[in-house]
């Protein structure tokens, strides 16, 4: 009698799917993170100094662990420059192809970041704080400021390769040159008009000096 062939083992159900990987720790709650902003902005409302803050007093007042906090935020210095993020208006969205058009839509941002320190005693009051913290500075210089700066010069030679502005001045030179008037009135002259065509104006008047040749003669 022959020997009867066993049936055939089932394959192995597949393993699921293995669940990604967690972005810096878990998913964040955007309400908690909002919380975490409100939180310090409050503190410092209430006329808390910088140095006071603490990660412990902040996830109090959050109404959160120090884990959430950690989980965003390295640190302190990285939480702050968020709350100034936060509290400044919204960098402009750029085309990313315009010259001379993207180079006034960043002026422009400039102008208004310095009619917003003026208006808000707390927005002042933050910046002037954070100019004596070396690490809170350098972290505002690095991921803030420095990314203006590339896209301001990205604005420059965009202008340059469309004949916009002259081929031979340095393009940095050229940058300094449309940031210098902004700066002087939003940073070192806070007293100076800050009139809505104050980006118009500095374009229009560097270009009698930078414009190409036939184009200032045109």
């Amino acid at each position: 009698m022959p020997d009867s062939v066993p049936d055939p083992v089932p394959d192995p159900a597949p393993d699921p799917a293995p669940e990604p990987e967690p972005r810096r720790g878990r998913p964040r709650s955007a309400a908690a993170e909002r919380a975490i902003l409100d939180a310090v902005i409050g503190l410092l409302e209430a006329g808390e100094p910088l140095a006071g803050l603490s990660i412990e007093r902040i996830a109090r007042t959050a109404g959160v662990g120090k884990a959430t906090i950690y989980r965003r935020w390295s640190g302190k210095e990285e939480l702050f420059v968020d709350v100034l993020r936060d509290m400044e208006p919204v960098d402009p969205a750029v085309s990313g192809t315009a010259g001379l058009a993207d180079l006034r839509l960043l002026l422009e941002s400039l102008r208004t970041r310095g009619l917003a320190q003026r208006s808000s005693v707390l927005l002042h009051n933050v910046f002037a704080q954070m100019k004596s913290h070396p690490k809170l500075w350098s972290e505002y210089q690095c991921t803030v400021i420095a990314p203006r700066r590339v896209a301001m010069l990205a604005a420059v030679r965009r202008a340059v390769d469309a004949g916009e502005l002259r081929d031979d001045i340095d393009v940095e030179l050229i940058d300094d040159l449309f940031l210098g008037p902004m700066l002087v009135r939003t940073v070192h002259r806070p007293d100076a008009a800050l009139p809505e065509d104050l980006a118009d104006s500095v374009i229009r008047v560097l270009l009698q000096g930078l414009a190409p040749e036939a184009a200032g003669h045109g």
